[in-house]
């Protein structure tokens, strides 16, 4: 056997005004999970899409078992033993679960798929993986976390004997990580390598061998996972130490400027009730399916609510659009930025100014190039946009950097009640802490903000009041003073 399932060694990669890798280098060993620790724009993304055949490196080499290989294309990677969750879903929502994980591989029988056997084979490996769906059933309908284990069950079932993870736990639950990490061990038992990448460093103390560290595009150093402590690979991937995460203000909190009544939604919330404040910031907590986002899309406008209403600054208003949302002074930042955020095929600029775009054409009907152009340079310099220019294709972008330009893009709008709905979710730990300081000098500044966060520590360190849902419900509305841990999962867990 081979020392090493997979070798990487002096990969480059260049794009169009960006060095993405810079002649980096990884050696993972069989029957071990290998965590890929870096930034947003690190470049471990990057060198993923190298190693699966979507992109081709323009130098380096890179070794499978010993053996020299270059991959044409994803599916001669996969042949090849490499499978990857991707940290995007790639998954055909109205397929069923079983066309999705076999698509392009199915059974056949006199030319047609045998759906009898595609289904069957699913629910053999959803049994096996312990993962409680059903192979007919179609992924367009299943949450967020259910289609995320439906790409894990895809990966798997190639058998291949390296398996990258690329934040695979982006959008579970407690439960489901600790069942992922179940179907890990499991791998890693029968000898599989697995690449795991997460900005969640409970998560890589606890099921990780090895690290190694990547940062602007090169390669810093690797060493076993117990050689580090928390402290030590944070300072190792942002180059300088974070003394403080979450940069709370003691703000003044002002008068109520967002009074929710009896919002109902049918099959989806009932009853809710609640209030923001001026420069407060209210953590919404609870586990996936408790209703949070549905809430929140419902303030927006994006979807109605049956009954119910809304005051803003104490005046019943009637948000039935995002548009009136936006005139009304909300700005929303969705959980899922590919599918309901970003325009992939535009550019950053265009990306960030399309809300104020009737602020930049208010003058004799034509947009003024030069104040937009000024005023996304200014938020891509606050932000620390990882960007070569304000006209490159926002799907160019590693995940981190696409985020900080939809924050932007609600900045520019200035807001006076802002929700964000995971507003961290696939951020690395140095623009968490650039992040949390924004939403911070936001409160100081008067603005009402919503947090909706699956993280428990971010919720603490950051909010003024927490409020706790489970199935559609609020379950407690807690002081900061009287919030902690135990007390948040025992009411989102009611």
């Amino acid at each position: 056997m081979a020392a090493y399932a997979l070798e990487a060694e002096g990969i480059s990669k260049f794009f169009p005004g960006v060095k993405a890798l810079n002649k980096v280098s990884l050696r993972v060993k069989p029957g071990t999970v290998h965590a890929l620790m870096g930034e947003n724009g690190a470049g471990k993304s990057t060198l993923m899409k190298c190693l699966i055949g979507i992109y081709r490196p323009d130098d380096g080499l890179i070794r499978i078992k010993g053996e020299p290989v270059q991959f044409e294309d994803t599916l001669d990677a996969l042949r090849s033993g490499i499978s990857m969750i991707h940290q995007e879903l790639n998954l055909v929502p109205h397929m069923t679960v079983a066309e999705n994980i076999w698509l392009g591989r199915e059974p056949m029988k006199y030319g047609f798929v045998d759906h009898a056997k595609l289904n069957k084979i699913t629910q053999d490996l959803l049994s096996k993986l312990n993962i409680r769906l059903k192979a007919e059933q179609m992924v367009g309908d299943l949450s967020i976390a259910a289609q995320q284990m439906v790409e894990i069950a895809k990966a798997v079932s190639w058998n291949a004997d390296i398996v990258i993870m690329d934040e695979p736990t982006s959008a579970l639950t407690e439960g489901e990580v600790a069942h992922l990490f179940t179907i890990i061990r499991d791998l890693r038992t029968q000898g599989k390598a697995i690449i795991y990448i997460s900005h969640k460093m409970d998560e890589i103390f606890a099921i990780t061998d090895e690290v190694s560290v990547f940062r602007d595009g090169t390669w810093v150093a690797s060493d076993q996972t117990a050689s580090y402590t928390r402290q030590s690979l944070i300072t190792q991937m942002v180059g300088r130490e974070l003394t403080q995460l979450f940069p709370k203000f003691n703000n003044d909190i002002g008068e109520e400027v967002l009074t929710v009544r009896n919002l109902t939604q049918k099959d989806k919330f009932h009853d809710i009730s609640f209030s923001v404040r001026r420069g407060e910031i209210l953590g919404v907590a609870g586990l996936v399916g408790a209703g949070r986002s549905e809430v929140m899309e419902s303030l927006f406008g994006m979807t109605a609510f049956d009954s119910g209403e809304v005051l803003i600054d104490g005046v019943p208003t009637k948000i039935d659009s995002p548009s009136v949302a936006i005139e009304k002074g909300l700005a929303f930042l969705t959980e899922d930025r590919k599918k309901s955020g970003l325009f992939l095929v535009l550019s950053v600029m265009e990306n960030m100014s399309i809300v104020n775009m009737p602020e930049y054409s208010a003058k004799a009907g034509f947009v003024s190039h030069v104040q937009m152009a000024k005023d996304c340079m200014e938020q891509i310099r606050r932000l620390n946009i990882k960007t070569p220019t304000m006209d490159q294709i926002i799907n160019n972008l590693s995940g981190g950097n696409q985020q900080k330009v939809l924050i932007a893009r609600w900045l520019l709008a200035q807001p006076k009640i802002l929700i964000l709905d995971e507003p961290t979710r696939g951020i690395d730990v140095g623009a968490k802490a650039e992040i949390y300081r924004l939403i911070s000098e936001l409160a100081n500044r008067g603005v009402a903000i919503i947090m909706v966060s699956s993280e428990l520590p971010e919720i603490l360190g950051m909010s003024d009041r927490v409020m706790v849902m489970h199935e559609g419900r609020i379950t407690g509305i807690l002081d900061k003073e009287n919030a902690d841990q135990e007390t948040i999962m025992s009411l989102a867990s009611e």
